[in-house]
């Protein structure tokens, strides 16, 4: 039984530096989270144009306003949809560009930068 005194476990101060480490990864996964999920969102409303029958959106402009409906209906305010996303018409589909980027500030001057781009092409209803 010489052992038992060197197995003893981890000190108070190895127990506080695992919870500060877990406490900086929770903070910087619960500020970018509601990010990720927003831009879910935004895929679901753009890919939805194809499969929504009742919007029936043929022109740019419709489907800028259906993306603005979906974006109040999902609460997205913090995005400009204009600046964040293009949209052409090309042989009866959406050809849509959504490219903008979120920080977060971190500590002090240091900021979480999260990039989102993406492409998609959407068949007209």
């Amino acid at each position: 039984m010489k052992f038992a005194r060197s197995q003893q476990g981890l000190s108070i101060l190895g127990w506080l530096m695992v919870l500060a480490v877990v406490a900086f990864f929770a903070s910087t996964a619960f500020k970018v989270m509601p990010h990720y999920l927003d831009y879910m969102s935004l895929e679901k409303i753009i890919t939805s144009v194809e499969t929504d029958k009742a919007s029936d959106v043929r022109t740019v402009g419709e489907f800028y306003n259906h993306v603005s409906k979906g974006m109040q209906v999902n609460n997205i305010r913090d995005l400009n949809m204009r600046d964040a996303l293009q949209v052409k018409v090309e042989n009866n589909e959406f050809l849509v560009h959504l490219k903008y980027e979120k920080r977060e500030p971190l500590i002090e001057n240091l900021d979480l930068v999260v990039n989102f781009d993406k492409e998609f092409r959407v068949r007209m209803p």
